[in-house]
């Protein structure tokens, strides 16, 4: 008998699964799935506690289903990527597989571990075959007139609606039950101890079945008005999906095609483009990914801002770590990261751009301290919205524009509601006054239990564009 192995990975999902579609698509075939926790290469590329939990849950109902289909999952330990090649080629042996099928990664480790996997099991004359999953197109089909990867999104963008109004990717279904292996069982998830931490299973319930139970409950209540409510934190404008988008509990595809279902004029700019745009910057990340594997590395995509000389401030990176800055807008966004993993888009650009821009602390710092803490961690997201933050990275912002983090407060939290929610501390400064709670503490003669700011926000406005200045002209020098 035939026996087809899925290596699921970031694809917990049974449902426009297309590895394991094509897994299924022989009835004569037995199916089998595969999961490899490598705990301390998480560990290692600094993934949060809390993602793991998230995964681990997404694992256990992932199996339930699984099982339904007749198809067992098998959780197979390994300390690192390259150990996963030789777990994966035991399964291999011990099961007589005769085919993988799995969705490709594009992160530089993921790719080179495949990559020698697949040359491993050729060369035992075990079909291979890999499938795009992580993205609506395939990174590299989506190029200039001169046949190179965009390096601003606005033009990638619509290069991208062009080609999906021509074609569609498609949506797999889940694929057709089968009687299930006589002979093997499923395993049990294990709890990724020691690294899996707590997370709000209220707030972000894991699951497939939650994941589009959200997406449809966003696509047809609030993507239509997404534009209005979206910079807003004390509402609940956005989908809150990126958890599952993630980990693979939910498909890009997937949002593609529910939207377009409910808001049929999307990707000509009607009803719902604006939300569809958050899945397409997504999508441009994961492009330039692939296309510049350094982005993997952690190095700039502005090479001129190599040169920028970073403050190595210990106290100012704790200050924003831990939500105590003295800059209301900036501790509450950091206090619901803290707290849940999760953080409001518009927030994490005011947070970003005071760290690096009001504190001039290296924007990596930023990007280990977010992947340590969110939920929805993704290389890609997270290193291109640092990037663009900084001005180092492709279509960023210029590296004079700089976030007034009062401004930022006044304009989309005016009466401090989302302030208040996280900063109890503040809850007695009426109104709009919670933006600058010191001069009114200092009117009235009150004592805040709430810390100064740690910056002047003019003063080191200068400060900053005197560094970036600097670094640009170093630049120029070193081509001449």
């Amino acid at each position: 008998m035939k026996t087809h192995l899925v290596w699921l990975r970031n694809d917990l999902r049974t449902l426009d699964n297309p590895a394991l579609y094509a897994a299924c698509q022989d009835p004569q075939a037995r199916v089998i799935a595969l999961f490899i926790p490598t705990v301390s290469q998480w560990q290692q590329h600094g993934m949060a506690g809390r993602q793991a939990a998230f995964i681990r849950d997404g694992l256990r109902l992932l199996s339930e289903e699984l099982q339904h289909l007749g198809v067992p999952l098998l959780i197979r330990e390994a300390e690192m990527f390259n150990d996963s090649i030789e777990v994966l080629y035991q399964v291999v042996e011990q099961f007589q597989v005769n085919a993988l099928f799995y969705n490709y990664q594009y992160e530089l480790n993921e790719h080179q571990r495949d990559r020698q996997a697949e040359q491993k099991l050729n060369e035992q004359g075990i079909a291979c075959q890999g499938f795009h999953d992580g993205t609506l197109v395939p990174p590299g089909s989506v190029l200039t007139g001169k046949g190179t990867m965009y390096h601003v999104y606005t033009p990638f963008s619509k290069a991208l609606a062009a080609k999906l109004r021509q074609e569609l990717p498609e949506c797999y279904p889940a694929p057709q039950g089968r009687t299930a292996p006589k002979d093997i069982s499923a395993d049990k998830v294990p709890d990724f101890t020691p690294m899996a931490e707590h997370y709000d299973q209220q707030l972000f319930p894991a699951g497939a079945r939650e994941a589009l139970r959200r997406l449809r409950e966003f696509s047809l209540h609030n993507a239509a008005d997404y534009d209005k409510q979206r910079d807003i934190p004390a509402k609940k404008g956005t989908s809150e999906l990126s958890p599952y988008l993630a980990t693979g509990q939910l498909s890009a595809r997937q949002c593609l095609h529910r939207i377009l279902r409910d808001n049929p004029d999307a990707l000509s700019g009607g009803k719902g483009a604006v939300w569809l745009n958050e899945i397409f910057w997504r999508e441009f990340y994961r492009h330039l990914l692939v296309a510049h594997p350094r982005l993997c590395r952690h190095q700039p995509y502005t090479d001129w801002t190599r040169h920028i000389e970073w403050r190595k401030d210990k106290k100012h990176l704790s200050a924003w770590q831990q939500g105590k800055t003295g800059y209301p807008i900036v501790d509450a966004a950091m206090k619901q990261l803290n707290t849940t993993g999760w953080m409001h888009n518009r927030l994490r650009m005011i947070v970003a751009s005071f760290l690096v821009k009001d504190l001039l602390i290296d924007w990596r710092e930023g990007e280990r301290y977010f992947m340590s803490q969110l939920l929805d961690g993704d290389l890609a997201a997270n290193n291109g919205g640092w990037q663009w933050a900084a001005s180092t990275g492709t279509d960023a912002a210029p590296y004079f524009r700089i976030f007034n983090p009062q401004l930022q407060g006044e304009r989309f939290d005016p009466e401090g509601e989302f302030i208040r929610r996280w900063i109890p501390e503040l809850d007695q400064v009426p109104g709009k006054a919670i933006h600058d709670p010191w001069t009114w503490a200092k009117k009235h003669q009150v004592t805040l239990d709430y810390p100064q700011p740690v910056v002047e926000h003019k003063k080191v406005r200068q400060t900053t564009l005197q560094a970036y200045e600097a670094a640009r002209k170093q630049g120029q020098n070193s081509e001449e």
